[in-house]
């Protein structure tokens, strides 16, 4: 079953592509882009996936047609556009064995058919379809020390099997996009020199969650009754360190500081577990902290703009699309000071250690008794969040693939 729909394209943060001579486009021809969507199944993967195509203009980078193959569940969530090819193959509706299945042993063909360009934005790939572009989108599996905080286990397994295969993914491919600079350099830590193209494309950021910074208060203005309310978006997992952050927050309590902390977001059962029996510990009637669990993207933001402060104490990200969103949010922001947050949040936020307890209450304590400085870096974060938009991602995701087109087109020749 097939449906044709639409794209758009966003605009990148830096320019990290050549630009395009369409001259070449028009001598051989309009260009075909396939995207293998076959490994994107919700989460950040998804949303990366959506945006882009609602932002992008194909036509700019000598691209008249993008096919995308996934399964329904994608496919339905994808914009309409006359340009945009969507292909359904119901291998892809089953679970991974099927989808690598039909990655190794039909897309092959199917591209050789129908596109000059394979984009594959899940950053594995075990086809033979030359050239492709593939995307780093998990350090994880390139970071042990991250990795042996899951012990013996199928997802520390999980972790190995997935370097092993991303790695070959990315040395064969014809062009690999990463979202950070950090995130290049862990991974060519592990596996050596990237031997393709390589592009640094940040992500971009939905204008939902812009607010510009809101007034910022003495702590004395709070109470019992309206205590200082952080939030802390994001899955609870083992390198997210919630536990310590729910630590501090009941540190500041007893020392008489009105505070509360929000969690939300999905969770690893084994980490939840962890997280609860803190809770239950420092905060037995659940009175100062919340866990809310997983909330509809569409209504994350209502989530930040209530907030007073956003604390963020992870200590392994590719990019950090929840710091950005507390950026655009206008919140004054604690953050860790691991992998890719002081890439992207600059010198906008106060940092700490995740794993050091003392830090984590310095940093919360320091906004909260300084309006003036959560003032300061808040309108300094949202200002750079202004930088990241899909737009931008787009049109810089778009002009790299054709960039890696045109090259390799010219060695063929």
């Amino acid at each position: 079953m097939e449906s044709d729909l639409g794209s758009v394209c966003a605009t990148p943060l830096v320019d990290t592509t050549q630009s395009i001579d369409m001259n070449h486009f028009v001598e051989i021809g309009k260009m075909r882009v396939g995207i293998d969507a076959s490994n994107i199944r919700d989460g950040g993967g998804l949303t990366h996936l959506v945006e882009m195509l609602s932002a992008v203009r194909p036509e700019q980078h000598g691209i008249e047609k993008v096919l995308v193959w996934s399964g329904r569940s994608i496919l339905d969530k994808l914009p309409q556009r006359p340009w945009l090819r969507l292909i359904h193959d119901p291998l892809l509706d089953g679970p991974l064995p099927s989808r690598l299945f039909w990655q190794r042993f039909r897309l092959t063909g199917l591209a050789m058919h129908n596109c000059e360009l394979l984009f594959v934005p899940g950053g594995t790939y075990v086809g033979s379809f030359r050239p492709f572009v593939t995307m780093s989108r998990n350090l994880l599996p390139f970071d042990p020390d991250e990795r042996r905080r899951y012990g013996l286990s199928w997802r520390h397994l999980r972790y190995i099997l997935l370097e092993s295969m991303q790695s070959n993914t990315f040395r064969r491919a014809s062009g690999v996009i990463f979202l950070t600079q950090i995130a290049r350099q862990v991974v060519e830590r592990r596996i050596g020199l990237i031997p393709g193209k390589v592009a640094i494309v940040p992500h971009g950021i939905s204008k939902s969650f812009q607010r510009p910074p809101q007034n910022q208060y003495p702590l004395s203005v709070y109470s019992v009754n309206r205590p200082f309310r952080w939030l802390y978006v994001s899955v609870v997992n083992f390198y997210k360190h919630q536990w310590h952050v729910a630590e501090a927050i009941a540190r500041l309590r007893q020392k008489g500081i009105p505070v509360e902390l929000e969690l939300v977001g999905p969770a690893y059962p084994p980490a939840l577990d962890r997280l609860r029996e803190v809770i239950s510990k420092i905060d037995p009637k659940e009175e100062f902290i919340h866990y809310v669990g997983p909330v509809p993207y569409q209504k994350l933001a209502s989530h930040y703009h209530h907030a007073d402060g956003f604390v963020f104490a992870s200590s392994c990200e590719t990019f950090g699309q929840i710091l950005l969103e507390a950026m655009a949010s206008g919140l004054p922001i604690a953050c860790s000071n691991r992998s890719a947050m002081p890439e992207i949040l600059g010198d906008a936020g106060v940092y700490f250690d995740p794993e050091n307890l003392r830090e984590i209450v310095e940093a919360l304590y320091t906004l909260m008794v300084a309006p003036d400085l959560r003032k300061r870096l808040a309108q300094a974060a949202y200002e750079r969040a202004l930088q990241y938009s899909w737009e931008r991602c787009a049109r810089e995701t778009f002009s790299f693939l054709a960039d890696v087109a045109r090259g390799a087109s010219v060695k063929d020749g």
